[in-house]
């Protein structure tokens, strides 16, 4: 008992001192700081959409708990970009640490216009392209991010129809001439048209209303498919897109996977998920004190092949077995 009660005294004298602490010590731990990411996109509200469950999830894996030590908040446009002015005011005021930018060009510049300081991480098309930045390599300010439209996609998404439809002649095409840098996804599928011998008609859809005049104009009795140019405004109306198609019988291909998931036939392009991931470690960098202005505008490394053989057979398409053994999802 003796020398424990000397050990009890020489461990108190050394606490005391401050020579020794020890291991259970429970001194008040200073709380993270809860950071604020600020999630603007100008399309419909899709908070629990398969892309934003990427981002979180990717949060999470880099530590992150929400509620803890980050918080979220979520601004949509309803596909009004009129409104983008006030989501963004909306958005500063909650003075976020950094803005995730999605949904296209139209709502980077709204918060391009708004905030110099702010780090931004925006997912677009093509950012160059688009006149976000000038430079992959070098964005500058405040902005960087990712592209999800690579170069060439769009012709190759019309070989992969005419492999799915060797006998497809006449093709209507979708596109936004509104866009910045969609002329590039016009030239693409124009070229590989022409090397295809396919007989291509125009259609110009900027918002709902010329949408549903360019459908209405397809000559269904004499259009062999539907092909709709790589577009973030096009993409938000996917539904109401692949309702008509799949309606009148039209074999279409599309950018998105989501197209496919919502019941259209095919889809090639970046996988979004695979994006928002990267987009989530971006921003984990910029909260770690990289600036924008040193992370490198990332292009597309993902690409997927996705077809739909429940569409197939209700349109009467049979996908040749060439194109089902290269594709990465069969639904």
């Amino acid at each position: 008992m003796t020398g424990r009660r000397a050990f009890v005294r020489r461990l108190s004298a050394l606490i005391a001192a401050g020579g020794f602490l020890p291991t259970w010590e429970t001194r008040a731990q200073p709380k993270p700081s809860t950071r604020r990411i600020a999630f603007i996109n100008v399309g419909p509200a899709e908070p629990n959409a398969p892309n934003v469950a990427a981002f979180r999830e990717s949060l999470r894996e880099l530590g992150y708990v929400e509620g803890r030590d980050l918080t979220l908040d979520f601004f949509w446009g309803d596909q009004q970009v009129e409104r983008l002015p006030g989501l963004v005011a909306d958005l500063l005021a909650r003075k976020p640490d950094v803005i995730l930018s999605c949904g296209g060009p139209s709502t980077i510049r709204a918060v391009k216009a708004a905030t110099s300081s702010i780090p931004v991480v925006f997912i677009t098309g093509d950012a160059v392209g688009e006149g976000i930045v000038a430079s992959l390599a070098r964005p500058g300010a405040n902005l960087t991010g990712f592209n999800v439209f690579a170069a060439s996609l769009d012709g190759k998404r019309l070989e992969i129809l005419h492999e799915a439809l060797p006998a497809a002649r006449t093709v209507a095409i979708l596109w936004n001439p509104g866009t910045p840098g969609e002329t590039m996804g016009r030239d693409d599928a124009s070229a590989a048209a022409a090397r295809l011998g396919l007989e291509i008609h125009w259609l110009e859809a900027r918002d709902n209303a010329e949408l549903e005049r360019a459908l209405a104009s397809i000559p269904i009795a004499r259009t062999d498919a539907l092909f709709v140019v790589a577009d973030p405004v096009l993409g938000f109306r996917r539904k109401r897109i692949v309702e008509f198609a799949n309606a009148n019988r039209l074999p279409g291909v599309y950018f998105w996977r989501e197209f496919v998931e919502d019941g259209g036939l095919m889809s090639y392009g970046a996988r979004l998920t695979d994006i928002y991931r990267r987009a989530a470690r971006y921003v984990d960098k910029i909260l770690n004190g990289a600036k924008p202005a040193d992370l490198p505008i990332e292009q597309p490394t993902t690409f997927e092949l996705v077809v739909n053989l429940r569409t197939a057979k209700a349109i009467g398409v049979t996908f040749p077995k060439s194109l089902l053994v290269r594709a990465d999802v069969v639904q």
